[in-house]
């Protein structure tokens, strides 16, 4: 089994709602898939020298 999901809580919920709102074909492995190319979620694995990069740049950010 991979270390990264195909989808997460919040893919799923955020495709119940888009489908509520009239979206078609847009499930929640969609949904995980947009969030991952925008940035939102960090999918990298912990042994992944990006992984160390963006968690800095986040606590950065919220400081």
């Amino acid at each position: 089994e991979s270390e990264i999901p195909a989808q997460t809580d919040l893919s799923v919920a955020v495709s119940k709602d888009l489908k509520k709102r009239g979206f078609t074909f847009l499930g929640p492995i969609i949904v995980y898939s947009h969030l991952q190319a925008t940035g939102v979620v960090n999918d990298h694995i912990q042994a992944c020298f990006r992984y160390r990069q963006i968690t800095s740049l986040e606590r950065n950010r919220n400081d």
